[in-house]
């Protein structure tokens, strides 16, 4: 069968295909220790269980509006409002199938062939293929370890065109937990400000799991100035540990938010009813969850930290925010395994860490990061301390010439 050009330009995600290869080797009976999942391994909230049985029971299993329930609406608005003092009315409010579908219908809303959109790298694995599978042109700017991983100013200015249509902002980041400050997001704004015809995408999915001092900033409620061209993106997955509820939400212009909506009526009508109503119990409902799971992840992101500044040859960053960490293993591409095979890329790195030591990460290529790779640590930190030592000892086998 032939396939669609929009098909063929883009690829698998890598996270889900490196998921699926870990599926395959515990089928196959093999031990692995898992560091590739990006989801929470807590179980989902029990008022937010209670909330979906009772719609259930409550027969609230038909179709809903495309952009999602009032109660749900009027819960995102209220959070968004309570959280950053940012005012959205109904028609500036959609809700999908999860944050990704949002962000893939704004792009599909927006872009025509030739359209630019800003890609910060690192960056998540499926921003590029999403703007290609929409006939866009990702232009994608190297944000190296020496600017945190940060679009700077400069970066910023330099990658806008006539036809740049989106700048993209993932903050807290994945795969670098990299945050921007106040003070950095004002910086980029008013590079935006000259520049009135870019759309901003904020997509702020990890904003709650949050390390630093204060709150995590938006740049929506830092620079009002852009408030008709920002579309934050937000959800429920990583947060209140919901990924399989698929429940995302988008804020913006009413325009935009118009056209996302029509376009979901053409294709999932609207989201699932009942995970509708899970969502909006979970942001209306107790916090408790999220400051508790918040401090298992920062022990988490505590340990994992000192086990890969321990390890000879391995950098990485502390994050600020999500369940991360991108670590630096450029000093070993070039070295060779027991087997005399030599590591030619961080691609061939993680495979020496699976075949070898059965530890699963996920390559920095996919991420528009070589020489690094990702490690996530929404696991036990028994999980975490063991995939360590293996990764060490990983390390430690590897040799400037073949054996």
């Amino acid at each position: 069968m032939d396939t669609a050009e929009r098909v063929r330009r883009i690829k698998p995600s890598p996270s889900t295909a490196a998921a699926q290869r870990v599926r395959e080797l515990k089928g196959q009976g093999l031990t692995i220790l898992d560091l590739t999942v990006g989801e929470p391994d807590f179980d989902t909230p029990d008022h937010v269980k209670a909330a979906a049985i009772r719609a259930i029971e409550a027969g609230e299993t038909k179709y809903t509006p495309v952009n999602g329930t009032p109660r749900l609406r009027a819960a995102i608005a209220g959070k968004l409002r309570q959280r950053h003092g940012l005012e959205y009315t109904d028609r500036q409010i959609t809700v999908g199938g999860g944050a990704k579908q949002v962000i893939f219908l704004a792009l599909a809303a927006t872009l025509d062939a030739g359209d630019e959109v800003v890609v910060p790298a690192p960056y998540w694995v499926s921003y590029p293929d999403m703007v290609l599978a929409n006939d866009g042109t990702p232009v994608i700017v190297d944000c190296p370890e020496a600017d945190g991983f940060k679009l700077t100013p400069g970066r910023l200015r330099s990658s806008l065109t006539e036809r740049t249509r989106w700048v993209v902002l993932n903050t807290p980041g994945n795969p670098t937990g990299a945050a921007y400050t106040p003070g950095e997001l004002q910086a980029l704004a008013e590079v935006l400000l000259d520049h009135p015809h870019v759309r901003v995408l904020t997509d702020e999915i990890y904003d709650e799991i949050w390390y630093d001092d204060g709150d995590n900033p938006s740049l929506a409620a830092v620079e009002p100035r852009l408030s008709d061209r920002v579309f934050l993106t937000n959800g429920v997955s990583k947060t209140y540990a919901m990924t399989g509820w698929r429940i995302g939400y988008g804020a913006g212009p009413a325009d935009l938010v118009t056209a996302i909506n029509t376009l979901q009526s053409q294709s999932s009508s609207c989201p699932s009813s009942v995970s509708q109503a899970a969502a909006a119990a979970a942001l209306t409902g107790p916090q408790d969850f999220v400051r508790e799971t918040v401090d298992l992840y920062r022990a988490r992101r505590d340990t994992t930290v000192k086990l890969i500044a321990d390890t000879p040859g391995l950098s990485c960053t502390t994050p600020s925010g999500g369940f991360y960490l991108l670590v630096d293993c450029r000093p070993y591409i070039g070295k060779f395994t027991p087997a005399g095979v030599r590591i030619e890329n961080d691609e061939d790195f993680a495979r020496h860490l699976l075949e070898s030591r059965q530890v699963a990460v996920i390559h920095g290529a996919a991420y528009g990061a070589p020489g690094y790779f990702r490690i996530s640590f929404a696991t036990s930190t028994d999980i975490l301390t063991e995939a360590c030592a293996r990764i060490t000892a990983a390390c430690a086998s590897l040799s400037e010439r073949p054996s």
